[in-house]
């Protein structure tokens, strides 16, 4: 049990730094400590692949405990904090052909690891409306999204600086270096999907500017060295109509370029290459994406419907790691709405139709409770096998929150995800996920 709380023992071990008492004092003050519980089973039945056709199924269970401590900052002009992350993951139950990669649990030899754990630490300087922070970062930026999707999250390594001098604008600039699979314990370089090759720079820089309480304006900039160049628009508008009502709309526009080798032939035969269908076969990056969707709420009911257009000279790429080989760096996140349980609808020439209606019970009396349900059609796809494929995909999600009595803040979670592709393997997924969090200071 030593090893298993190793990475908890010594995030724990923060709140111990020989800092001066009155250092001590400034750092303490304003610090927080809290511990995350998530159990989390996971199941994937992939119909297409039955008996000696392959792994017809994944099923595992395991349970994750995620130790955050945030500090506050030193007195004086410029303050001084750091942060912490500490991550265990627990196998519960998996193995007899049921384990597949490292989705949710690492490999271990021929079957899962046992256990899992990493550390991360974030020191941080503060003068005035400025942070910066260099260390493990979880972004959530639309040229870079963690994932959160498994037991435990995906973390980046890297600095960010976030400011805010002038009202209403947010700017955002960073460096990031390397990434830490949600299924991993090891750090590896950046890449794209399909890529082979690491890189160790992602460049990004960008704004959100509210121009009064219901309108932001957003531009990004992102740079995955030797892979591509990414520009980011976005505008989202809420309009108020009467009490409890709303209209919501949503508007995003990402131009992405190849970058160095990516550009090259001779650096996309080293692996610096993007998967799937691209034009002429070269496996360089070149796309254009715009979404629009729009939100109506009226009391409890939320009804959200969209389209999304990706260009047919490759597929949509952010970071993702997944095809580094031998890493289990696999899960990633990208900034668009059709990002879902089972398929992302971010192929070459895909266009994609999504609705979702969702409902709080709050509105009913049952406060904590709430369900949606989800359907995304895309057509148009242009793929390795041919042109005009198609795929749908239906979610559904329901949420409980206890308000009240000794298990207040236990939250039970279940995901249901079917995928019909004539691309991927038809596939229907369930999550069962229960979660705690425990305040320590």
């Amino acid at each position: 049990m030593n090893k298993t709380f190793h990475s908890l023992g010594l995030a724990a071990g923060v709140l111990a730094l020989p800092f001066s008492p009155a250092v001590l004092a400034d750092l303490v003050g304003d610090s927080h400590a809290s511990l995350n519980l998530r159990n989390f089973y996971f199941n994937n039945d992939f119909r297409d692949r039955p008996g000696s056709a392959g792994q017809s199924k994944t099923e595992e269970w395991a349970q994750g405990f995620m130790l955050n401590f945030a500090s506050g900052y030193t007195e004086g002009t410029l303050g001084v904090g750091l942060d912490a992350i500490g991550l265990l993951g627990l196998t519960l139950d998996s193995g007899g052909g049921r384990h597949r990669g490292s989705s949710m649990i690492p490999d271990d030899g021929d079957g899962a690891a046992s256990e899992w754990s990493r550390l991360g630490l974030t020191p941080k300087l503060k003068f005035s409306k400025t942070e910066a922070r260099y260390g493990t970062l979880l972004p959530k930026l639309p040229v870079l999204t963690y994932n959160d999707g498994r037991l435990l999250p995906q973390t980046f390594e890297g600095g960010q600086v976030t400011s805010g001098e002038i009202d209403g604008l947010t700017l955002t600039a960073g460096r990031l270096e390397h990434a830490t699979g949600r299924g991993s314990s090891d750090r590896t370089g950046l890449a794209v999907s399909g890529g082979t090759r690491e890189s160790n720079q992602f460049l990004f820089a960008g704004g959100d500017y509210k121009l009064g309480q219901d309108l932001l304006a957003q531009y990004y900039f992102a740079n995955l060295e030797d892979y591509y160049d990414q520009h980011f628009l976005g505008l989202t508008h809420s309009l108020p109509i009467a009490e409890g009502q709303s209209f919501k709309t949503e508007l995003r526009y990402f131009r992405t370029t190849s970058d160095g080798a990516n550009a090259t032939a001779a650096g996309r035969a080293a692996g610096f290459r993007v998967g799937g269908f691209t034009e002429d076969g070269t496996g360089e990056i070149d796309n254009h994406t715009w979404s629009a969707a729009f939100t109506y709420s009226i009391k409890g009911h939320a009804l959200m419907a969209g389209y999304q257009v990706v260009s047919d000279g490759s597929n949509f790429v952010q970071p993702n790691q997944g095809s580094l080989p031998g890493k289990g760096a696999g899960g990633a996140s990208i900034y668009l709405h059709t990002d879902r349980m089972l398929a992302s609808f971010n192929r070459a020439g895909e266009r994609t139709g999504f609705a979702q209606y969702s409902y709080d019970f709050a509105a009913t009396g049952i406060p904590g409770l709430k369900a949606s349900v989800m359907y995304l059609k895309g057509e148009d796809i242009e793929s390795l096998s041919g042109a005009g494929k198609s795929e749908w995909e239906r979610d559904i999600g329901l949420d409980y929150v206890i308000q009240d009595g000794a298990l207040r803040g236990l939250g039970v979670a279940w995901r249901n995800g079917a995928l019909h592709s004539d691309i991927d393997p038809n596939q229907e997924q369930n999550r069962l996920i229960l979660s705690y969090s425990l305040p320590l200071f």
